[in-house]
């Protein structure tokens, strides 16, 4: 997901408002001074003006870094990011001191004495410990706005998709004695018989799991053992699954068919044929699930909508505050699924 910025003509006003604030004290000895003495006016005005330029430039750069650029491109812990930026910070902080220093002699003509840099200096920490607080507030304002954003939007999302399950619903009674006056029917048919009775289990399991929000890695694999049934019915040899999660993980808690929907996106996307067999892995390992499948990407297949993955990804961000990790490395397609513990 992109990281909204903050715009910039909210950083400029108030880098404007910052420097102009932080030149008063100086403003007001430049008019004592010239109020005194007018001859030496240009070098006093030479000497505020340089300053506000100053100002007004740390104070954009501070701002820009604490409230975009820190967010922007890495995907940092808090405490990692927050080291990283104070390092930052204070190395701008040294690096603009000694550039005001080094040019001050050459813009205004006159030399700085040892008292007035360390005024500066104090000025610029007060500053930035200022504008540190500033940054972290106008990216606080941008973070609430991108939830509140994004809750809408799933709200609708919710609304769009209750109104969808109304105009397709069946009455799931009529879809049970239906499956079971076929098994009634095939009764001498072993195969086809477990065939309808898996179907039926996980119509059921889907009934069931959309009223909850978070359900077992046991009760889920029980759910994907019906499903990859049904997969290796039509695909026979050329359809495995390897499944292998150590048992402290199963009473934790994953997004109900968050497993099924990553087996058949394999499925629906992969060749499977003699020649290249499909074979899916599930697995546990330091605390999350894996499911991974080579690639060898179909060169026709029935278009999809494209949102399984997508949702499932917001699913886990509402749901448990995670991010679902994709990863594509050595023609391995891996997806890990974050596991939380039940209250």
């Amino acid at each position: 997901m992109p990281v909204r910025h903050v715009k910039q003509s909210s950083i400029v006003k108030i880098a404007i408002l910052l420097a102009i604030l932080v030149s008063v004290p100086k403003a007001i000895f430049i008019y004592d001074m010239v109020s005194q003495d007018e001859e030496f006016l240009g070098v006093w005005i030479g000497d505020l003006v340089y300053r506000l330029v100053f100002f007004f430039l740390f104070s954009w750069t501070i701002l820009q870094l604490n409230a975009n650029v820190g967010y922007s491109k890495y995907q940092w812990s808090t405490s990692v990011r927050l080291s990283v930026m104070v390092l930052i910070n204070i190395a701008v902080l040294i690096g603009t001191l000694s550039f005001f220093e080094f040019l001050y002699p050459y813009v205004v003509q006159i030399e700085m004495n040892p008292r007035d840099k360390g005024f500066l200096a104090f000025t610029y920490t007060i500053l930035l410990l200022a504008l540190f607080f500033i940054g972290r507030i106008l990216r606080l304002q941008v973070e609430k706005q991108e939830t509140r954003i994004e809750n809408e939007h799933l709200k609708q999302q919710s609304l769009q998709n209750e109104l969808i399950a109304l105009k397709n619903q069946v009455d799931p009674h009529f879809l049970f004695n239906s499956l079971n006056s076929l098994t009634s029917l095939i009764r001498e048919n072993e195969p086809a018989t477990q065939f309808v009775k898996k179907l039926s289990y996980m119509y059921r399991y889907i009934l069931q799991s959309g009223d909850s929000d978070l359900v077992s890695v046991k009760d889920e694999l029980k759910f994907l053992e019906s499903y990859t049934y049904l997969m290796r019915t039509r695909y026979r040899d050329r359809f495995s699954i390897d499944i292998n999660i150590e048992p402290q993980y199963l009473e934790q808690e994953i997004p109900p068919l968050a497993l099924q929907l990553l087996v058949e996106n394999s499925v629906k996307h992969n060749e499977i044929s003699e020649t290249n067999p499909l074979m899916v892995s599930v697995y546990s390992k330091d605390g999350s699930l894996f499911v991974d499948n080579p690639m060898r990407l179909r060169k026709t297949f029935t278009e999809g909508t494209k949102n399984g993955l997508l949702n499932l990804k917001k699913r886990y961000i509402l749901l448990l505050r995670k991010e679902l990790t994709v990863r594509t490395e050595n023609d391995i397609f891996s997806v890990q699924l974050p596991l939380i513990k039940p209250l």
